[in-house]
């Protein structure tokens, strides 16, 4: 089984710049798509129904904001939230049921806007891990990828010192990310490649980063550690054009 996560950073611009050849060529089994800042009655049905697949998706409230998407081969049950409406009302969650596991499709907030984003992300990523440490008190196993909007580590910036003050790569956004690997989850494109630098999957448009790899690791695909006999492969798709976030994928057994 192949998994995709994308920040496509509108789904109707993607679709203009190569999405579909994309999606032909990978020929993902789940595909899941975050900041598509669309509603499914905005877009054409080759998006909506895209290869004959079946998606699920989630609209802000607020139209051209947020959105997620998540394309599956068959029908499975899915649900849109956590519970807690200032969340889920910006459309941040798909969250498929596949029987072995849940898939959780998440766009996480961006703080950088000022205090009061700030203080609305750190509240987001401290009551949603205490909502996947019910799901795994429950005894599910769960894969949940995404746009994190944090990078972990030194090695997933370009520029550490320099960065340690900006939203995304702040000590309190790291050390949430810790506690939550320390949960039960593992990141996997470090699984796989535990001291590789260099790798990003966010460069920003407005510094034109990407021709430098001036960049950041910011979106993953993590999976509680029963899974982690099930995983032969994460890495990043570097090479993909088309928003300013490039997909993660992984492989399953």
């Amino acid at each position: 089984m192949k998994i995709i996560t994308w920040n496509v950073n509108g789904v109707r611009a993607i679709a203009k710049k190569g999405f579909f050849d994309f999606v032909e060529k990978l020929d993902p089994d789940i595909l899941c798509l975050q900041e598509t800042k669309a509603h499914p009655d905005q877009v054409e049905p080759e998006v909506l129904n895209l290869d004959q697949r079946k998606s699920y998706w989630s609209s802000a409230v607020r139209k051209g904001y947020s959105g997620t998407a998540t394309y599956v081969r068959k029908d499975v049950s899915a649900s849109y939230g956590i519970g807690i409406k200032k969340f889920d009302s910006e459309g941040r969650f798909v969250i498929t049921d596949h029987k072995d596991f849940l898939l959780y499709n998440v766009y996480f907030p961006n703080g950088g806007s000022g205090e009061e984003r700030h203080d609305f992300k750190q509240e987001f990523l401290h009551k949603f891990t205490a909502h996947l440490k019910t799901q795994m008190k429950a005894g599910r196993e769960i894969i949940l990828v995404g746009d994190y909007n944090v990078a972990h580590t030194e090695i997933d910036v370009y520029e550490p010192k320099r960065l340690s003050k900006e939203s995304g790569f702040l000590p309190e956004e790291r050390k949430w990310m810790s506690e939550f690997l320390d949960a039960g989850f593992v990141d996997l494109f470090r699984h796989f490649h535990p001291n590789e630098p260099h790798r990003y999957t966010w460069w920003s448009y407005f510094e034109k980063a990407r021709m430098g790899n001036r960049g950041w690791r910011i979106d993953y695909i993590c999976a509680t550690k029963g899974l982690l006999k099930k995983f032969k492969s994460c890495d990043i798709l570097d090479d993909v054009t088309g928003s300013d976030h490039c997909p993660v994928i992984a492989e399953m057994v």
